[in-house]
């Protein structure tokens, strides 16, 4: 490996002593490798006329400008065969010592995989029909001075693929297209949300109370001020505060953080979509939730039938909409009303009853043996409304929250709610939630500023989260949440 680096170490030498920049600069009007493929039909093929000798008939191709990676290269004598790519696709290019000329052939000598090229040419095809740039001009962009993993053996270690994203994203195959196919998903989702009326927040990611959802926060401390600082956890109160100040539709995609564990589904930091809407309910953002994903899908060039492992999901709308109560009873076999069949049901999968709430007991067994089998898409609706502090209970059952959970292939994707605003009720729901929590937990503390806000009247609205991750995830058939992440967390790299 030495060897190998000391060798790109004299090329680099080499292209100084040639009076080119091994560094590069400004690369202006080159094409994007996908258009110049689909430049392939303005290729003309000339018949030779001399059919004895058995020479190709003559192609007159479009001239274009190409910059990308070298992948692969193939030496000849006095020709150079060499692949390079760019994040639109890849093309050959076709060096010869005589069509470059000698000072082009002398820079070409200090090519090696992973160099960035420039290259001017003709457009046209070999003998074997492969489309290729015929170069007559060569740029030197930028000398690669590390060595690329090898081709069948190098890059397979996960671990080392999410800590170098950056060879990931050259060398597995994939890896590029699934984050562009995320952007694209991303994109699509703000323009839905546009197309809808709704304007898009920044809220602070600082807060001195972490509040909106129940889950422990990463910790730092402000030295100006002398305080701690939570990142958030949620985006939740803050665009409501937006709702009271009469901004009626109003949406955040941001980043939070919660100081918990890591799996294939979850990532202590990860991409929320939060969105509210004055004079909506849950139902309201229902449709909001399905039209969001269909468009997504749609935008990212796939059909409404996707891949998920060994089988598909239908996305096709409209999503089934089961209670909560319906999908308990399908999955466990117990009435969801029935306290003692619920709790002795806990108990038979091993799960601590004593000294819970009943809908707590509830709603663990569904965590633990319902979610998994919610293959989905389907919006479980209607929760116990003692495990929503944050939702509006049902006029005619007011044991019942308007709220619903989006399920696909067992994951948790949206959570909504018709949103509380009475401020009386919900500082009284905060205040027995808070009962017994420890200092460290996110709840711990009430936002008491959040209930002014309240009190100063926020029209009723529905609510909704996604989490971005998961989604991509699911549109992509990625089974785990750090393919979808470009920067996963990982443990610092040993010295």
């Amino acid at each position: 490996m030495a060897e190998l680096e000391a060798s790109r170490r004299d090329k680099l030498q080499k292209l100084i002593e040639l009076g080119v920049d091994p560094w590069g600069g400004r690369f202006d009007d080159h094409i994007p490798i996908g258009t110049i493929r689909d430049r392939e039909n303005e290729i003309e093929v000339v018949p030779s006329g001399d059919c004895e000798t058995g020479r190709p008939p003559e192609q007159h191709g479009p001239k274009v400008r190409a910059a990308g990676r070298i992948v692969l290269q193939r030496r000849a004598g006095k020709l150079i065969f060499i692949d390079i790519q760019d994040w639109t696709g890849r093309i050959q290019l076709f060096l010869g010592k005589n069509q470059v000329g000698e000072r082009n052939w002398e820079i070409a000598q200090c090519f090696d995989l992973g160099d960035l090229i420039g290259v001017d040419g003709e457009l046209k095809r070999t003998k074997t029909g492969e489309l290729t740039i015929f170069a007559e001009d060569l740029h030197f962009l930028t000398k690669s001075l590390e060595t690329p993993p090898a081709k069948h053996k190098g890059l397979v270690d996960p671990e080392l693929r999410y800590r170098m994203r950056y060879l990931d994203l050259i060398h597995t195959e994939g890896v590029r297209e699934r984050f562009l196919k995320r952007t694209k998903i991303v994109g699509s989702i703000r323009r839905t949300l546009a197309a809808e009326g709704y304007v898009e927040a920044e809220g602070p990611t600082l807060h001195a109370i972490a509040g909106g959802a129940a889950a422990r926060p990463f910790v730092t401390h402000h030295n100006a001020l002398d305080i701690d600082l939570y990142l958030r956890i949620a985006l939740e109160l803050h665009l409501k505060r937006l709702l009271v100040g009469g901004m009626e539709r109003v949406f955040e995609l941001g980043r939070v953080y919660r100081n918990e564990g890591i799996s294939p589904r979850h990532n202590p930091e990860f991409t929320m979509l939060e969105a509210y809407q004055a004079y909506g309910d849950y139902r309201t953002m229902m449709d909001l939730t399905e039209k969001l994903i269909v468009e997504a899908i749609g935008a990212s060039g796939q059909p409404l039938r996707l891949p998920w492992g060994e089988s598909e999901i239908d996305f096709s709308p409209p999503f089934a909409r089961k209670s909560y109560d319906e999908v308990f009873r399908e999955h466990t076999g117990t009435d969801a009303a029935d306290v003692e069949a619920v709790k002795a049901h806990a108990n038979k999968i091993g799960l601590e009853t004593a000294g819970k709430h009943p809908d707590v007991v509830k709603n663990e067994v569904f965590e633990a043996e319902v979610e998994r089998r919610l293959k989905g898409p389907v919006f479980v609706l209607d929760y116990p409304a003692s495990i929503c502090p944050l939702t509006k209970r049902k006029a005619a059952d007011p044991a019942v929250a308007e709220r619903f959970e989006l399920f696909i292939e067992g994951m948790e994707v949206a959570n909504a709610y018709t949103e509380l605003n009475d401020p009386d009720l919900q500082e009284e729901l905060f205040g027995k939630q808070l009962e017994g929590l420890s200092e460290e937990d996110s709840m711990a503390k009430m936002d008491r500023d959040f209930i002014r806000a309240l009190r100063h009247g926020m029209p009723p609205a529905g609510g909704l989260g996604v989490g971005i991750d998961r989604l991509v995830m699911l549109l992509t058939g990625t089974q785990t949440i750090r393919e979808v992440i470009l920067f996963p967390l990982l443990r610092p790299e040993a010295e």
